[in-house]
């Protein structure tokens, strides 16, 4: 009956905001996003012991269990980056005459249904009935597969734990990284002890317990962890920390707009996710690796984006949020006397300048020859003319405010992931495959290079008539993003 009632009072507050309209369109939107993954994953489950026995000649079973290592270790990546946390306001709650035990556990069982632990169904269930089609014992193969459903679920919690702990998570990563690199120089091998472990599941359906007993376990554990900071003291209180003085004097030699730019910098130093988005930036910077080393690289319509990703990082990670930056004190800079084409060049400028650093910094792919630099290369000419105009653009339609407080906050939007930011950027990402893709198929990939870098400089001289355009449509959606920014939820 509570939970029904939270439910309720969720649904209201969803109808009630400001972005109703626009949070329907993407959320019908992500579920057919949903059923094509849901679509894809079921038929990598048919197909993947085909796949193993056919191509590699090995047995399918043991082969999956050697690398499920990996497996958990991506859903544990992606999860910290993607899943988003129970979002609830807490604070009117604990006025109501509702148990605090009774909102922890309906937030901690919504979790149980997000689509990092639902779609992790859609190839197990259709890969162990392949299994058991093939011979393979029925109830050793429920045991595994029950065994494995339980660690997903025990990641599901262990995510929740550590998502306000970066330290421990980039931790793990280095970890993972070096086992990885262990295993590609033929040095260690960290599958032949893992992978038996897995294995064992199957071969001893007993010890399918061991990790349903964990997941009691970590589920007790963080109902008690949140249960404890169920007050409304946690709630209103606000961490405090010694002040740092930054007096950036050296940028006053860009006038009114390095008023903004020293706010963003101040900014990045003193909150947390802000500083998270940084150093996602800087590993944006081997993203390349996955195309100029692998097979992809051979896909040329792919060069192009991999380019884009390596100098871009830090437009993709805090340009896409703007203004939502700025959404705690956005009304008091409405009051001011402000310019908006002041406000939107000290973002340009800072984006601009980071994805030049950035260019800077990448110039080790030449160990992977001209042509991927090459790719760097154009990606940042075109990231810096046009996708520098494309997230301010964007930053006018997503009005998701930043709580840069909630790292602290039961329940917090930590890393949260946003489904229309992601939407907004396709047109950055798929635009320039495009131009590159004309090149390549009308002359080579040099000339699709030339082309791309050539858009960039392009809308690097049509800046003041898209600025013009782009200050019209912030003006435009003005109180739009202030009643947005005033929601609670």
């Amino acid at each position: 009956m509570i939970f029904q009632r939270i439910i309720y009072l969720q649904w209201r507050a969803f109808r009630r905001s400001a972005s109703f309209g626009t949070s329907v369109l993407f959320k019908i939107l992500m579920v057919f996003g949903v059923l094509y993954f849901m679509a894809v994953f079921a038929l990598l489950g048919i197909g993947a012991f085909y796949l193993v026995e056919d191509e590699l000649g090995v047995d399918p079973l043991p082969f999956i269990n050697d690398y499920l290592i990996y497996a958990t270790s991506f859903w544990v990546v992606m999860r910290y980056f993607l899943q988003k946390m129970p979002v609830i306001n807490i604070q009117p709650l604990l006025l109501l005459p509702i148990k605090n035990k009774q909102v922890v556990h309906y937030m901690l069982i919504r979790t149980l249904w997000s689509f990092f632990n639902v779609g992790n169904a859609f190839f197990f269930i259709p890969f162990s009935i392949v299994l058991i089609n093939e011979g393979y014992d029925p109830l050793q193969v429920l045991s595994w597969h029950l065994a494995l459903i339980a660690i997903v679920y025990c990641l599901n919690f262990i995510n929740i734990m550590v998502n306000d702990r970066d330290g421990w998570f980039y931790g793990f990563a280095g970890v993972l990284v070096g086992f990885a690199l262990l295993q590609r120089f033929e040095i260690f091998d960290i599958t032949q002890w893992t992978g038996p472990v897995f294995y064992a599941f199957f071969e001893q359906p007993v010890l399918t317990l061991l990790p349903w007993v964990t997941l009691v376990y970590l589920y007790r554990y963080t109902f008690r962890y949140f249960n404890r900071q169920m007050y409304l003291d946690a709630v209103l209180q606000t961490p405090k920390s010694e002040a740092q003085q930054l007096q950036l004097d050296w940028l006053n030699r860009l006038g009114r707009t390095a008023i903004f730019i020293k706010n963003d910098i101040k900014l990045i130093m003193r909150n947390k996710r802000s500083k998270t988005t940084v150093i996602m930036s800087f590993v944006f910077l081997f993203y390349g690796l996955l195309f100029f080393t692998g097979s992809v690289y051979e896909n040329p319509s792919w060069k192009i984006f991999a380019g884009i990703f390596v100098s871009g990082g830090f437009l993709f990670t805090f340009g896409q949020y703007v203004p939502s930056w700025d959404s705690a004190y956005y009304p008091l800079m409405m009051s001011q006397n402000i310019s908006y084409r002041e406000y939107l060049e000290s973002k340009w400028t800072m984006v601009v300048f980071a994805t030049f650093v950035s260019t800077i910094l990448s110039s080790f792919y030449l160990i992977f020859g001209w042509e991927a630099y090459a790719a760097v290369l154009a990606g940042a000419v075109y990231n810096m003319g046009v996708n520098a105009h494309l997230v301010l653009l964007s930053g006018a339609f997503i009005k998701t405010p930043i709580d840069l407080s909630s790292n602290k906050k039961p329940f917090g939007d930590k890393q949260s992931f946003n489904t229309k930011t992601l939407l907004l950027s396709l047109p950055k990402l798929l635009l320039p495959m495009l131009v590159f893709a004309i090149g390549h198929w009308t002359i080579g990939d040099w000339a699709g290079y030339v082309l791309v870098a050539f858009v960039g400089v392009l809308g690097y001289f049509l800046k003041n008539k898209v600025f013009h355009l782009i200050e019209r449509l912030y003006k435009s959606e003005k109180y739009n993003t202030l009643s947005a920014y005033k929601q609670k939820t």
